[in-house]
């Protein structure tokens, strides 16, 4: 078999014995600058507020930065549920506040084959972001941990109420709000998942969003 054959075979070789599935494309990631000190790391689940620009890596043409666009703001998003490119979800963990990176982004990780608005089919992307802060998602670990009165790894219908009846009231309204009870059975019909009568972290984390 020749080079040119071989390569033409190759993917279906990689296939065969990666199980039918080719290694997923990894991101680049480079620290252009982190803080001296690092109270805490980005992690799936985690609200973050960034401020970024991206840039085509074949010609370093800019098609967006937060500072000059839209209203200058930073932006928030909850990393690892796909709010962002795939890429930003790969390339932001771990990541601590104040800490700038640049992410090389390949199509796959980015907008693909098709491309997106200024964004030609097929570009490698590059970003220049940085992390201002980071905040409790509504579905991360500490939210989980704060609900769970028992730390027992799993919520019960008590103290998903309880949970409710405090943000109600967080909120200006009673405490003992009559509607709680159907809120708590129509969260759990659909949270819990295997109908055990608890929500576990798993469930928690990475199902719905009623909560």
């Amino acid at each position: 078999m020749n080079f040119i054959s071989l390569c033409s075979v190759l993917p279906s070789l990689l296939a065969f014995v990666t199980g039918g599935k080719l290694p997923e494309p990894e991101v680049e990631v480079e620290v252009i600058d982190k803080p001296i000190m690092c109270y805490r790391k980005s992690k799936y689940g985690d609200m973050l507020l960034v401020h970024h620009e991206g840039f085509l890596e074949s010609n370093g043409t800019m098609f967006y930065s937060s500072r000059i666009h839209g209203d200058k703001n930073p932006v928030w998003f909850t990393l690892g549920i796909r709010e962002v490119l795939k890429g930003w979800d790969k390339g932001l963990q771990n990541m601590c506040t104040g800490e700038r990176r640049k992410l090389t982004v390949p199509p796959s990780l980015a907008y693909g084959k098709e491309g997106k608005g200024k964004i030609p089919p097929g570009s490698t992307l590059i970003f220049d972001i940085e992390l201002l802060e980071i905040r409790n998602g509504p579905r991360s670990h500490d939210s989980f941990r704060e609900m769970d009165l028992d730390d027992d790894w799993k919520l019960s219908k008590h103290e998903v109420k309880e949970y409710l009846k405090k943000e109600f009231q967080k909120h200006g309204y009673s405490p003992n709000d009559t509607h709680h009870e159907v809120m708590v059975e129509d969260i759990f019909k659909n949270e819990d998942e295997d109908k055990d009568g608890f929500i576990s972290a798993r469930e928690f984390t990475y199902q719905h969003d009623e909560l």
